[in-house]
């Protein structure tokens, strides 16, 4: 079948990277220090498949997607391959890294010149599918359904090919409705569809009804949008304060027709590409870079944080790996979890005591942080250390820090004289804050020497303890011996056991922090949360899930954010609803990991109490409206795939308790593709600052749970009211190339 343009290259043709990946080439696959062998790779003529030989007897054909590479990485930054290969190969070495649980392909080229050409080309090509716009991913998508549907490869759809096309879009339709679809297209009266009667009827399934009416009613010159037509929409509908010269803007990025560009106009075909884009978007734009103030102290910010960070699944007897710092990082975690333990050889190493999680070296954590902490984010990184080690071992762990994180590493307060407040994120740019015991106050930097009392152990009674504690009895004080040199590095973030928020505030300096178990800290949100508020305005706080979680699930964020708590960190490794709402959280203000708390949690008189509500700057009461329009291309879901999806879609208030609510549409039986709603919902909204919005989409299921088809999940304060797509992300946290809901928004302030 022609691919009319559809698929194709998307701006790539005649490139001399794509070509070296078209016509491919062998590569040694490592799987362990005795299995590596020799396989081809090249990429399919779609431009979006990379094909491999397999020696398995059933599997002749080994493909996968380039949709579904996370990252390729150059070297031998992979466990596998530092494991099985020697140093001298580091140039010819580089892995292919997936999302999801799909294990690396690691591989070695025959020499360094060659390796980089595959780690460039490969780049090339999944930056060039990730920036396809979604109208192109749409086609593209439908074309690929098209073409695994032409079972004999005749470029032709016969009727039995056009049903199977049909149940692969994830839509169902009865017989007669895909023969009047058919006959309709069928203009040549062959039997079967082929060249413009495809694009016909291609064309025929991508039309969007609800579209065409808004679209209508602005499109008041020759039957398209001027630029003032646009205007109104703009002004009317998307209630954006917008000029003539923003629609003018808007014609000159998203239309399509030169002829109507030429004229300033938006053709209906525009006017799609626009509402599909970031202006078109529910979350606002403007939200997606820096807006926030990053000079405050770092305790008035919400901080990305991870906990357990070092597992890929669950902490009985998950892997261990460096890859799951990496994976956390990219997806700027800003305080990651370092579970330090004795190892053989006298270096120490992390993992999850007490079980049989794998081993990793600390210092290769270490390597890995230095090289992966600040791509996504340039904002400073708190390593947590839980500190099970000799004290041998702790003088190994300070000296590989130093060493290898070198001058980004902070080991001594900023300015002349002693700090009374936390820097702020914008000063700490591109350094690691080490969050530890400390022997003794930051006082000892600015004393003389013999003016200070040395003790060389602290009391142990932190998560270290807590994991062996049984909750009944008082827990011993144990005495951990620290070491110097491990102690001088914690600068800011000083681990300190909690005796209540009076000897806080009269005994604790801004740098001693304590971390609360997920039940405590909760039970602190729920019954004295001003008191909590009031202690997070001078102090950080880190909050972690309870030693039960073995299965790495998560607890509920959002009350102890209601609390301003900083560092509530979660099981990134866990996809779950809670993670949803923390990648949402932290979307905003650039991806940078933080995000500036509410005044009123910034301030030491603050009045607020997020469970008992009462008048104050934080009750900006304002009402939600939102009308479930409707879906496009929603994916079948993968164990079950013989069947069709019967969508639903349910909207979620996350904040102060008055705020939390739900609602959902009815289910539409058996169509995927472009199922229509029309439901309209409202909720109150009392404070908007700390309010979070999920919208998630299921497949109904009478008997059972109903199965996630996708979700997205964003601050309401980013919300942007008109007709709006919403994208749609799998439970890991990836974009679904080419599905989205269609809402209309409107948020208005309460009578």
């Amino acid at each position: 079948m022609e691919s009319n343009g559809i698929a194709g290259k998307h701006g790539l043709e005649g490139d001399s990277d794509l070509q070296f990946l078209l016509t491919g080439g062998d590569l040694l696959k490592v799987r362990s220090s005795s299995w590596k062998k020799t396989r081809f790779y090249k990429l399919q003529e779609d431009c979006k498949t990379m094909w491999h030989e397999s020696h398995k007897t059933f599997r002749s054909k080994q493909t996968f997607s380039i949709d579904d590479i996370q990252a390729v990485r150059a070297g031998r930054q992979s466990e596998g391959l530092q494991k099985y290969t020697e140093d001298h190969v580091e140039g010819r070495c580089f892995s292919i890294i997936f999302r999801g649980r799909r294990k690396n392909l690691d591989l070695i080229a025959s020499s360094e010149e060659e390796a980089k050409q595959w780690v460039n080309a490969l780049e090339k090509v999944i930056s060039n599918m990730r920036n396809l716009n979604r109208q192109q991913k749409t086609e593209h998508w439908i074309y690929n359904c098209m073409r695994k549907a032409d079972k004999n490869s005749d470029s032709k759809m016969s009727q039995k090919e056009l049903k199977r096309f049909l149940h692969q879009v994830n839509i169902e339709v009865d017989d007669d409705y895909a023969e009047m679809l058919f006959e309709k297209c069928d203009h040549s009266k062959s039997g079967y569809l082929e060249g413009p009667e495809i694009e016909h009827f291609y064309k025929l399934l991508t039309e969007r009804e609800e579209i065409d009416v808004i679209y209508g009613k602005y499109a008041g010159t020759d039957g398209q949008m001027s630029s003032t037509d646009l205007l109104n929409f703009l002004l009317k509908e998307q209630r954006e304060s917008a000029s003539v010269d923003d629609a003018l803007k808007l014609i000159e990025k998203y239309e399509v027709d030169d002829a109507a560009k030429e004229k300033q106009h938006m053709t209906q075909d525009g006017f799609l590409m626009y509402l599909h884009r970031d202006e078109g978007l529910v979350f606002n734009h403007v939200h997606k870079e820096m807006y926030q103030d990053m000079s405050q102290p770092l305790n008035h910010y919400f901080i990305s944080s991870s906990h357990n960070t070092y597992l890929m699944e669950d902490q009985l007897k998950g892997p261990s790996s460096t890859e799951a710092y990496i994976r956390a990082l990219m997806k700027s975690c800003r305080c990651v979890e370092l579970d330090c333990w004795d190892g053989s050889e006298g270096e120490p190493v992390i993992y999850h005591g007490y079980t049989l999680t794998s081993k990793i070296l600390f210092k290769d954590v270490i390597k890995a942080l230095k090289e992966y902490a600040f791509k996504t984010s340039e904002y400073p990184v708190i390593i947590s250390l839980e500190n099970h080690c000799s004290v041998e071992q702790q003088k190994v762990m300070a000296e590989h820090m130093t060493s290898i994180l070198g001058s980004a590493l902070l080991t001594t307060p900023l300015g002349d004289a002693m700090p009374t407040d936390f820097p702020s994120p914008e000063e700490l740019k591109g350094r690691f804050l080490i969050k530890g015991k400390r022997l003794n106050k930051l006082d000892a930097f600015y004393a003389a020497d013999d003016a200070v009392e040395e003790d060389d152990s602290v009391s142990e009674d932190d998560e270290a303890a807590d994991a062996e504690e049984d909750e009944e009895k008082k827990p011993k004080k144990s005495k951990l011996k620290l070491a110097k040199e491990l102690s001088n590095i914690v600068i800011y973030c000083k681990s300190v056991h909690f005796n209540g928020f009076e000897d806080a505030r009269d005994n604790r300096a801004f740098y001693e922090m304590s971390s609360f178990k997920e039940g405590k800290a909760v039970k602190l949100a729920e019954e004295s949360a001003n008191a909590y508020i009031q202690h997070n305005v001078s102090k950080l706080s880190r909050i972690y899930p309870g030693g039960s979680r073995t299965d790495s699930s998560n607890y509920n964020p959002v009350p102890l954010w209601n609390s301003g708590c900083q560092i509530v960190a979660l099981n990134f490794q866990t996809p779950s609803k809670e993670l949803d709402l923390n990648q949402g959280r932290f979307y905003p203000n650039g991806f940078s990991g933080y995000i500036l708390k509410p005044a009123y949690l910034r301030d030491p008189a603050s009045e607020f109490d997020p469970i008992t509500l009462t008048k104050g700057d934080w009750l900006q009461h304002k009402v939600l409206h939102v009308m479930i329009i409707s879906a496009q291309q929603l994916p079948k879901l993968k164990k079950k795939k013989k069947s069709i999806v019967d969508p639903l879609v349910r909207v979620e208030v996350y904040g102060v308790p008055a705020d939390t609510t739900e609602k959902e549409t009815v289910n539409i039986s058996n169509n995927g593709f472009n199922p229509m709603w029309n439901e309209q919902f409202q909720f109150e909204v009392y404070v908007p600052e700390l309010a979070m919005v999920r919208f998630v989409v299921e497949d109904y299921d009478s008997t059972s749970q109903n199965d996630l088809i996708g979700q997205y999940a964003l601050p309401f304060t980013s919300l942007q009211n008109g007709y709006r797509h919403v994208p749609l992300l799998t439970n890991n946290g990836d974009v679904i190339p080419s599905a989205g809901l269609f809402v209309h928004v409107m948020v208005v302030d309460a009578q």
